[in-house]
């Protein structure tokens, strides 16, 4: 899930649904399609010289650096950096005023995000082998993570559970969230859902800026281990900067989503259900496949008569216009090609029997099963996470999770025995790659009768 644009668009009811139709039939198709998915995340000239300067100047100057940047860029007054932070009061506060339907929405989507999350907690183990050697792995937390998540008029409580909720699962220490407030604003629901995700430290500062405090560490700002969350193209190059300094979740490109049917599914349903990705910004990609002509049609009649309804009709049509695309396929096998082909962040599968489905899918982020099953319930409340693998690198990629917050360490714990044994495979290894402290160090550890039979060798 990424951050989209937040304008509102214009006159509704002069927006048309142009969406462009393919068949996998069609001698250009190949080549349509690599062009249509095609997403190139890497930033321009200009865009990385700003976020090198950006970089720099926090580096630098540390806390001064953020308060010039932060009224520069978000439109602020401030004089001093304890006007950057947001108390664990106002937090509670947030959450106290926020109404109680939206609060027990917030909860209920933790509960369930938490839930699941506990699921995929990882455990140490070792085992010993006969000559009493131990072999094994541990499993730790990282000490500090940081979340970013956008602000001013885009509001996204649900990043900020998706986000911290999982790295409080895995045992991170510490959480530091971080959200800019263009000319002041700031979501209550941003800061109710950070009291209840259960955030630790929370800076109104946003931008490239603030990946660099989070990355580099200010007077104020601790140094992170790790930074996850969505933003835009200067925070996605930000995040690129400084990888290896810190670890990352992803560089994520826009949001996606490829809806397959077999024709049996309200078609209304799936219009909706491809508007939900395009409406994040005109960069978002919303493709549906289907093997029945008729269905496709009546899709797309369905999208025309819906659109005008939308208060985000403009981004919408210029999503679909631009990367959006109703395919025809032969059959539902030449469905499952394509779906491993564009390796979708979120893939619905509004069939009769999803499951039978899941044995040849290879690459999707998240895999929406079922007619009922609309992606906007695993943006929000499903349990899943919704920081998914976009722009294809689902074929290498996996969604957030605990395990991205925890790391592994191997254990080796050698008897004497088994030093001795092992010492003979290292010796002849080392020597091979004319390391000979390599072969030195195990040969030491080797018993006396092997060590007299190399001497007289």
């Amino acid at each position: 899930m990424t951050a989209p644009n937040t304008d509102n668009g214009a006159d509704n009811s002069t927006i048309n649904c142009a969406i462009r139709t393919l068949c996998t039939r069609d001698a250009d198709f190949t080549q349509t399609l690599d062009d249509l998915i095609a997403w190139d995340m890497v930033s321009d000239s200009d865009v990385e010289a700003a976020v090198t300067a950006i970089l720099r100047q926090v580096k630098t100057q540390g806390d001064q650096a953020l308060i010039a940047l932060t009224n520069r860029f978000d439109r602020r007054q401030v004089d001093n950096i304890e006007q950057l932070i947001i108390g664990q009061e106002k937090l509670q506060q947030a959450l106290e005023t926020i109404d109680i339907e939206t609060r027990r929405a917030l909860e209920v989507a933790a509960d369930r995000i938490r839930d699941y999350h506990n699921h995929q907690q990882q455990s140490s183990w070792q085992y010993q082998e006969a000559d009493g050697t131990v072999l094994g792995q541990q499993i730790t937390p990282l000490d500090r993570v940081g979340i970013y998540v956008p602000g001013g008029k885009a509001s996204y409580p649900s990043s900020v559970l998706m986000n911290c909720i999982p790295a409080r699962v895995a045992g991170v220490a510490e959480v530091i969230m971080m959200v800019p407030a263009p000319d002041g604003d700031l979501s209550p629901m941003v800061l109710a859902a950070a009291a209840i995700a259960g955030v630790d430290q929370v800076f109104s500062i946003g931008g490239a800026q603030a990946i660099a405090a989070l990355a580099y560490g200010t007077e104020t700002v601790p140094k992170v281990d790790k930074i996850v969350g969505p933003g835009n193209i200067y925070v996605a190059t930000a995040k690129r900067m400084v990888f290896g300094l810190v670890g990352l979740d992803m560089v994520a490109g826009p949001s996606e989503i490829l809806v397959v049917c077999d024709g049996d599914t309200d078609p209304d349903w799936i219009a909706m259900d491809l508007f939900s990705q395009a409406e994040h910004d005109e960069d978002a990609q919303a493709i549906f496949i289907s093997w029945d002509a008729d269905y496709i049609a009546a899709v797309h009649n369905s999208m025309t008569k819906l659109l005008p309804e939308m208060a985000r009709s403009e981004i919408i049509g210029q999503s679909l216009a631009r990367r959006g695309a109703l395919i025809e396929v032969r059959d539902a096998s030449e469905a499952v090609e394509l779906i491993n082909r564009i390796a979708p962040e979120h893939l619905e599968l509004s069939v009769a029997d999803p499951e039978a489905w899941l044995p040849k899918i290879r690459h999707a982020g998240a895999i929406f099963m079922g007619r009922h099953t609309a992606e906007a319930l695993g943006d929000y409340c499903a349990g899943p996470n919704h920081v998914l693998p976009t722009s294809a690198t689902a074929r290498f990629s996996s969604p957030l999770g605990v395990y991205d917050f925890q790391k592994r360490s191997s254990l080796i714990f050698c008897s004497e025995q088994g030093a001795s044994e092992l010492g003979k495979v290292a010796s002849v290894l080392g020597r091979g790659e004319s390391l000979t402290a390599h072969a030195r160090s195990a040969e030491y550890r080797i018993r006396d009768s092997y060590k007299e039979a190399q001497t007289r060798d």
